[in-house]
Parts: C-alpha cells; structure tokens; sequence
C-alpha cells in the first residue's frame, strides 16, 4: 500500500475520511464539508450510536455534492488523549475498516482535526505510521483466494497543510515499519523454510543497510566452546548458525554498544523430552526472540539511529534423532560452567547461556537485553497482555517499562532472586537447566540466563505470550506480531541514540 503526504484538497475518487472527536462536535472545517454534503454528516450522526469514539467508523455512501464514493467518519475519542500510540491504533483501525469495505484509496482530511495535540504533522505521521503496521499480511503461500478475500486499499493519502513535515516525521517511522515487517516475515514462515542456515541468510541482506553481519558454524562455535548451544543442535539434519549483527552509528564507533540477544530455535520439538503433538506446529516461531533482533537491527540501520548497537542469534532446531542430547547429558557451555541438561525441551536458556557470554566477553555493552519466547509459565502468569521483564537493574527495567508503555509492547517485571538461584544448583555439574518442580517456572528461567551474564546491566525478556496472535488487533492482524522491535527501537531513541545538537 502506498501512503501519501498531500496537500489539503476534497478528492474526486475513492473515501474521504472525516476524523471527529468523541463529543461529535464538528469543526468549523467538518461543517462547512457537512453543508456541502446537504447535512449529511449532521444527520448520519443523529440517526446512527456512532460517538466518535477511538477507531469507531461510520459510512455514508454516495455523498451529495462530492463526486467520492463515500464519506467515513472516523473517531478520535476525547482530545486530551489524543497521543502518538492512540493515533496510531486509530490509524490501524481505519486501514481495516478500508479493506472490510473493499476501498482501494481513500483521502483524510487531516486539517479538520481542531485544537490538536500532539501537532497535526505529528497525528498524520502516526496515522500513517498505524495504517502501515495494520497493513501487514502474510500471504505468500495462499494461492486460491478469491479477489474479495485480499486486502483491497491501494493508497492511503493524509491532506494537511503542513503534508512536507508530516512526510519528514513519518520517513523515520516507515523504516521501524521496514523492521516489524521483516521479523514478522521470518516468524511467519514454516520450519522447513526458515531454519538455522536460511535464518542467517536473510541477516545477511542487513548489509544493504550498512550493518555487519558475521555468521559462525558450528566448528568456530566448538572452538569458542559454546557445548550449552550445540549440545541443543546435535539432534537435527541442520546444522546450528551463531549471526553476530553490527550497526555502528555513533560518532564514535568504538564506543561501547547496546547488545540484543535473541533465541532462535527455528523449531522446537522439545527434543527426547518431546513436546505432546497437538500444537507442536506453533513451535516454528520459537525464533521470535531472534527475529525481534533482527528487526530491531534493520530498523535502527534503516533509520540512521545514531547508536552503536549488536544483535546476536543462536539459532538452532532441536529435534530427537539418535544423536541426539539426553536428558541427564552434562554440556559444558562457553563460560566454563558446566551444566546438567534435566530436561531437553528447556534448550532456550541453554542456547542463550552461550550467546550472552559471547556477547558481554566480545563487546563489552552498556547493557544487554535478551528476548526469548523461554516459557509457557510467563503465559500461565502473564497471559498474552505482558511480556515478562526480569532485570538485575534497576534503571534498564524503568526504562524497558517505559517503552513498552509507550509502543503498546508492555513489560511486567518479574522477581530474582538468590532464593530462585539456588533451586538450579545441580549434583552433578555447577547448575541444572530445570529446578525440581514446575514453581516459578519463568524465574527459573530467567536465573538460569542470568549465570551467564557476568554483571553486564542485564533484561531477560520472555516474550513466548506475546509474539503471535490468534485474533486482530488495532496494529497486527492474527499472526506474528513481531513483539519487541517497536519497543527496543523507543528504548533506543529514549536513552541511548545521540541527540542532535
């Protein structure tokens, strides 16, 4: 879909979308379009329940006196809550309405929003920014739709006076868009065309962008000694890959970077200690928290973030063929801790164990976050409103907090602790991969990563709830959500991009 920055003008074809707030009060510009239109809008809100609220729609088709094909009243809700996130779900709802009613262009009339705030430049980038996120759709193995079944707008055009801000303010936010789409992407696609070696492939296209891509097989991970990671790959035909993404954006590019780790289990068997059947078929996007880092990745390159930041991958399958890890195998992972593998299906924080120590002994960040969909318990807890936040620092989780409040991408901090930390101290090696009983199985988890952070200021984010959907929303269909590119990129901008000036 094309979206387009114009100047205020009545279009002659398509949907003109009219915004009113929840008072249905109409501006001075609504109504003088009303008295063009007979008083039209005047009584299709007497006779209709629409009170323009948040994303609410109402059609009047065949409007007197304009040549469109019909009029949409969109609702903005109460003006003082008219912020950037509410713009933008808005934005995605009206993208949906187009496309139910089978709408291929519509024009909004941007300039009729009175007394706004933020300023009318800023809703119309964030109209269009929504839109953009609601228009997402996967679809590139459907092949007997009929026409009424595919999405139907063509070009979405935002008419304001000040259109050439607008455009400025939205170019930013289309390449985080770039980024979203491209993690939903690798989420959406089946094991058998998204795993350890192919994932890496499509990491390389961030070269286009300017970022460093280094990928490591699974000999320069044995040199490395990463035996937690390979230890979960040895069951499966493909062999495991280690992507070690750079964007050095700062002024100085020696300056220490933000490191994001992902796991990136392309499928997820459970392994000897195999998963039941019955919706083992979800487990092709155990990747998630990988492809969150890699769109995170190209959408700070793609925006020109004025930040050092790395993203590193472990991607691996774990499956159960003769070769494979056995419940009761002790790995040694790269830090030199031993560990006695309980269960074969909690291979996630065995995958990142490697990568977070390879990350903090490489690069040496200000801070390191990881993104794991780690546990089943954080849905019991949490279900699918929050991903779980757990944080050996004070001020990085206040700041993921923030961020995600502001994306719509919300974190709930969850506890550590030494008495969690102690329930993973093994028999037979320095730690266990499980504790004795299923109690705060997420924390679990989260201790267990946390072994092998060595101090850095550190997030464990476990996102296994939230990275897809069974239903619409405002800004994602059903499907991938690509949960955490949004948010890392605001954590990015907030606190640790250069500021101009």
């Amino acid at each position: 879909m094309k979206i387009v920055f114009a100047k205020p003008e009545t279009p002659t074809t398509g949907t003109y979308v009219v915004c009113v707030h929840e008072d249905r009060k109409l501006t001075a510009e609504a109504a003088a379009l009303d008295k063009r239109m007979g008083g039209q809008i005047g009584a299709a809100l007497g006779a209709s329940r629409f009170k323009g609220r948040k994303g609410e729609t109402l059609d009047i088709l065949a409007p007197h006196g304009l040549s469109v094909r019909r009029v949409v009243l969109l609702g903005l809700g109460k003006p003082a809550d008219l912020g950037a996130l509410r713009v933008q779900r808005i934005g995605g709802s009206l993208l949906a309405h187009l496309n139910r009613i089978g709408e291929t262009d519509a024009t909004v009339a941007v300039d009729v929003i009175a007394d706004a705030t933020p300023a009318l430049p800023v809703i119309a980038a964030h109209l269009a920014y929504g839109a953009r996120l609601r228009g997402y759709r996967f679809d590139k193995y459907r092949t007997a739709e009929k026409p009424e079944q595919k999405p139907s707008m063509k070009t979405l055009t935002l008419g304001l006076a000040g259109f050439a801000e607008a455009r400025k303010l939205f170019a930013p936010l289309s390449r985080v868009a770039d980024g979203v789409d491209l993690a939903r992407d690798v989420v959406s696609e089946p094991a058998n065309v998204i795993y350890p070696q192919s994932f890496a492939e499509r990491c390389k296209e961030l070269r286009d962008l300017g970022v460093s891509v280094e990928i490591l097989d699974e000999k320069q991970m044995a040199k490395l000694g990463m035996g937690a990671l390979l230890g979960v790959a040895q069951g499966s035909a493909r062999p495991p890959r280690l992507v070690v993404m750079e964007w050095r954006g700062a002024a100085s590019k020696r300056a220490a970077p933000i490191a994001f780790c992902g796991k990136g289990v392309t499928f997820d068997t459970g392994g000897i200690s195999l998963k039941p059947a019955a919706g083992m078929e979800d487990m092709k996007w155990d990747m998630a928290g990988a492809g969150a880092v890699l769109g995170t990745m190209a959408a700070l390159a793609g925006r020109k973030a004025k930040v050092n930041a790395v993203g590193v991958v472990g991607l691996v399958e774990n499956m159960p063929d003769g070769n494979a890890q056995r419940p009761g195998d002790i790995v040694k992972a790269m830090s030199g801790r031993t560990i006695e593998v309980l269960n074969t299906d909690a291979e996630g924080r065995l995958v990142l164990a490697d990568v977070c120590w390879y990350t903090q002994d490489r690069f040496k960040p200000v801070a390191m976050i990881d993104l794991a969909t780690l546990t089943g318990a954080i849905i019991v807890a949490l279900g699918h409103e929050f991903g779980g936040l757990f944080a050996n620092n004070d001020e990085l989780a206040a700041r993921l907090e923030a961020a995600g409040k502001s994306t719509g991408e919300r974190l709930w901090r969850m506890p550590l602790g030494e008495v969690f930390d102690r329930m993973i101290d093994a028999d037979a090696a320095d730690v266990k991969n499980i504790s004795a009983d299923r109690a705060a199985g997420s924390t679990i988890g989260a201790v267990f990563i946390q072994r092998f952070v060595n101090g850095v200021p550190w997030a464990h984010l476990d996102i296994a709830g939230m990275v897809w959907s069974k239903k619409d929303h405002a800004l994602t269909a059903k499907g991938a959500t690509a949960y955490g590119v949004r948010l890392l990129d605001r954590l990015v901008a907030n606190h640790y991009e250069e500021k101009a000036g």
